[in-house]
């Protein structure tokens, strides 16, 4: 069972019987108990999720070291046609866009994620080592939130998530 199915049906049997053990669900389920185990404790991580879309592992792999210490959720996808299922199955509380990616055009990525109503609310930051004004007008015309340029100081860019992350709970 795909894990985003067996998740669904995991939070569909604790809604009918919150009091249902772990065994039970995996026997009603017919699946090991210790994924159903493993499956609930991820419902269970409550930090801000923030899904960084990048062609490269280096940038991840800074990015997630930055940020994984300040209490968030640091997810990865690479290229355009997986960012968008990403977005779609991950509980993203902010997206982190590079503009650069290899399969399709980070504008249009950000573009069709402000036009969903599902993901219309995730604030979008993107990332480009494009500097000019154009550029950065193209960004807030596709619907970004921010737009940062590479290289960026990773406290100035912490900073800029923290803010977006409070006005979006206001």
């Amino acid at each position: 069972m795909h894990e985003k199915n067996l998740d669904h049906e995991i939070l569909k049997l604790i809604e009918a019987e919150p009091e249902i053990s772990s065994n039970d669900i995996a026997r009603n389920l017919s699946v090991p108990e210790e994924l159903v185990k493993m499956r609930i404790a991820n419902f269970n991580d409550t930090r801000e999720k923030i899904l960084i879309m990048s062609y490269g592992h280096s940038i991840y792999d800074s990015l997630n070291a930055a940020f994984e210490p300040e209490s968030y959720s640091v997810v990865r996808t690479f290229g355009g046609s997986s960012a968008l299922e990403a977005v779609k199955n991950e509980k993203t509380d902010l997206v982190l866009l590079d503009t650069g990616l290899m399969d399709r055009d980070g504008f249009e990525i950000c573009r069709q994620l402000k036009a969903s109503s599902k993901y219309c609310w995730i604030p979008i930051v993107m990332l480009s080592k494009k500097g000019e004004v154009k550029d950065r007008i193209e960004a807030f015309k596709s619907g970004a939130d921010d737009y940062v340029i590479t290289p960026f100081s990773f406290l100035e860019l912490k900073a800029r998530i923290g803010m977006i992350l409070r006005r979006k709970q206001i």
